[in-house]
């Protein structure tokens, strides 16, 4: 077979072959960068504050842009509408979430209503019974803006304690309208100085919420056709390979055919199959 596929029609059409299949591949892996370059640019400006009241409406969805953003607001607590969440896991240890409602100054009005409030997850606490009532007065709040969690269902937590971080549940809780996401604060600023988002120090602990890592969508559609092209640069050389060996064995049954048609020869000294004797061999005597 091997002098078969060195005929030079055969070579000339493994070059042809190879060149297909080098096209195959930079198409592939043309399709492989295709699969990710649509992805949205990361956002790089989350770590910038910006006011609250300018990023996001009370009552209104949540915007997917505003996720992890850093925003500053203005406003009180409100010590009557503070709930403990639990389950909530610092460096490993399970604890608590204080959630207290934060009233906002200067947000928009929701249905008459001037009281706007956003929940502000203010600290982890390790036992329940270490809750204190937050910092009073006026405090400038800064923090990272998170997306409401969603409430579990058929869990009917006790008086002052929520299942999850969940607006809807809050809402009903406290009776007031709200933003629909919350706030993990890094600094608070009050009468009594920067508390740096820590209003019991040595029990409420701050939570330092990080911003979540970007994760890049991956388009399947152009993966698949990655592949395929591959699937193709192989097909192209098998194609070759596959001409080469049916001339090959084109070539072993012309053979064969040629041989099994060819007469035998007689051995001297016996009649031909026509009836004539051959003289034997005499070793070129007459």
């Amino acid at each position: 077979m091997l002098r078969t596929a060195l005929k030079p029609r055969w070579i000339l059409a493994l070059i042809g072959a190879l060149a297909v299949s080098g096209v195959f591949v930079l198409l592939s892996q043309w399709q492989f960068s295709r699969s990710t370059s649509d992805a949205p640019p990361v956002v790089t400006t989350t770590e910038t504050p910006q006011a609250l009241t300018k990023t996001i409406q009370p009552a209104t969805d949540f915007p997917a842009t505003a996720a992890d953003q850093m925003i500053t607001a203005t406003g009180h607590y409100d010590a009557s509408k503070q709930v403990l969440v639990g389950n909530r896991l610092l460096n490993g240890v399970s604890g608590w979430w204080v959630v207290t409602a934060f009233v906002v100054d200067g947000a928009p009005p929701v249905g008459g209503e001037h009281t706007v409030v956003i929940p502000v997850a203010r600290g982890w606490l390790a036992e329940a019974s270490q809750v204190q009532a937050p910092p009073s007065g006026q405090v400038h709040l800064t923090g990272r803006l998170e997306p409401s969690e969603a409430p579990q269902a058929n869990k009917n937590p006790a008086p002052g304690q929520a299942s999850m971080v969940a607006v809807p549940e809050l809402i009903n809780m406290w009776d007031v309208p709200s933003y629909t996401g919350f706030v993990g604060p890094t600094h608070e600023v009050t009468a009594a100085g920067d508390q740096s988002a820590s209003a019991i120090p040595g029990v409420l602990k701050p939570l330092n919420i990080p911003p979540q890592p970007k994760s890049t969508p991956v388009n399947w559609l152009n993966i698949f056709y990655a592949v395929e092209w591959v699937v193709f640069a192989g097909f192209a050389i098998f194609l070759w390979w596959r001409l080469v060996r049916d001339e090959y064995e084109r070539e072993l049954e012309a053979r064969a055919d040629y041989e099994s048609a060819s007469p035998e020869p007689t051995p001297p000294g016996q009649s031909s199959p026509d009836g004539e004797h051959l003289p034997s061999d005499t070793g070129g005597k007459p």
